[in-house]
């Protein structure tokens, strides 16, 4: 029975090191011929023992070598998700759509812009019908970590929260924010209107003229939208994993502590 995974920490090694704590098995060395590790720390879980639905476990990470579930639902399904998403804002509302990592934090940033109506965290861009959280994470459904903001326009522009957007992540690391690592976590902006996407491409442009490296943020169109489980929502607000609330106040601007 394996007890333990060793995982070469270098950047060329295509080995991986299996260890055994029986005795009757000795270490197995298998040769991936396609796949260099990066060198990241796998996401530790913390010292005291959590709910399952309130530690994001590292299984994007463990499915790239191999060792996740990585196949996909059954339930696959390219065209309902693909749809325009058809949920109306309040009147006098619009809505935007933004991934930029784990949901979490971005959006407790969007909750203090003032302005911003109401936040939800979900899924969207991909190719499954009404995912979980655990769908998601196989890696296999194409769907994207999403807050989804509801704003005035009038008290608030859409160029603003592209400037939140922009400060919020690094949107240089292909499906990847520090220690996230996923197709879930890659950066983009999803429109809604022609203004939208007009705006959000100066927007990109700009951004581009003073970064050194090459942005990666997708562009799209906004997709089918759904909404994510329950205990993802305002979950740094309410106070994440340790029962520590952040503050949601428009205009605050204490660091956000991801994962609370």
């Amino acid at each position: 029975m394996l007890h333990k995974l060793a995982v070469s920490t270098s950047t060329t090694s295509p080995f991986f090191l299996i260890s055994s704590s029986s005795s009757s098995t000795s270490s197995l060395l298998l040769k991936n011929p396609f796949f260099s590790l990066p060198k990241l720390p796998l996401k530790s879980p913390p010292a005291t023992p959590l709910r399952a639905s309130h530690y994001k476990p590292p299984m994007n990470i463990l499915n790239k070598l191999g060792f996740g579930a990585n196949r996909a639902p059954a339930n696959m399904d390219p065209t309902i998700p693909q749809s325009p998403d058809d949920d109306l804002p309040a009147p006098g509302q619009q809505f935007a759509q933004f991934g930029a990592g784990c949901f979490w934090g971005v959006e407790l940033a969007f909750q203090r812009v003032p302005g911003v109506t109401k936040t939800e965290v979900g899924y969207t861009q991909g190719m499954l019908h009404n995912p979980s959280y655990e769908d998601v994470c196989t890696g296999t459904t194409n769907h994207n970590e999403v807050v989804r903001v509801q704003y005035d326009p009038k008290a608030c522009s859409f160029e603003t929260l592209l400037d939140v957007f922009w400060e919020r992540h690094d949107p240089t690391t292909l499906n990847r924010q520090g220690n996230d690592v996923g197709t879930q976590y890659r950066s983009g902006i999803y429109y809604y209107t022609p203004e939208q996407e007009k705006a959000a491409r100066e927007s990109l442009e700009k951004q581009q003229k003073i970064l050194n490296r090459t942005i990666v943020t997708e562009l799209l169109p906004a997709k089918k939208f759904y909404r994510a489980e329950e205990y993802h929502q305002r979950y740094l607000e309410k106070g994440g994993r340790f029962g520590f609330k952040q503050s949601a106040q428009k205009g605050c601007n204490d660091p956000i502590r991801c994962y609370g």
